[in-house]
């Protein structure tokens, strides 16, 4: 569940890339047009990757509470769990607002409400944030694989 996660967030994170490119080098309607259609897909994509990443978070805490009690092992697995999926929840929040403003504001380009410049900032940003929210990520699954491993010893023993 894990890899099909990052993967999913590492294909966001790509199409949002390649619809920065896109956007900048947009040259006539058709290099618009696949801009603006890998744009939204790559943000559909994002909020759906983000969003699971959290649940996936909430069921390990669960699982891992469960298993601890079962076990009567202490209470400091959980919490290590929940230490852990703090900064996935507020930095993958985060990434998901300020993808959300970005496409939000290219539709507002896309009708002349606003520069294309404005745009741009905020998708070099979305960009930034989102690479920064995948490297928490996979910082905190492989730090809770570790709790994961130590707590399933402990009940083998």
């Amino acid at each position: 569940m894990a890899a099909a996660l990052l993967t999913a967030i590492v294909a966001s994170v790509a199409g949002i890339a390649f619809a920065i490119y896109l956007g900048l080098t947009a040259g006539g309607p058709g290099v618009l047009s696949l801009h603006i259609s890998i744009g939204i897909f790559s943000t559909m994509i994002c909020l759906l990757s983000h969003s699971m990443m959290m649940f996936y978070f909430l069921g390990k805490g669960k699982a891992v509470r469960e298993a601890a009690a079962e076990g009567g092992l202490s209470r400091e697995y959980e919490h290590r769990i929940a230490v852990l999926r703090k900064p996935v929840f507020s930095i993958g929040t985060l990434a998901m607002l300020l993808t959300i403003v970005a496409a939000l504001l290219g539709a507002s380009v896309d009708t002349g409400m606003l520069p294309a410049g404005v745009h741009g900032v905020v998708a070099y940003s979305c960009l930034a944030l989102n690479l920064f929210a995948l490297r928490v990520e996979i910082n905190a699954l492989t730090e809770s694989g570790k709790v994961v491993t130590e707590v399933n010893q402990l009940l083998n023993a």
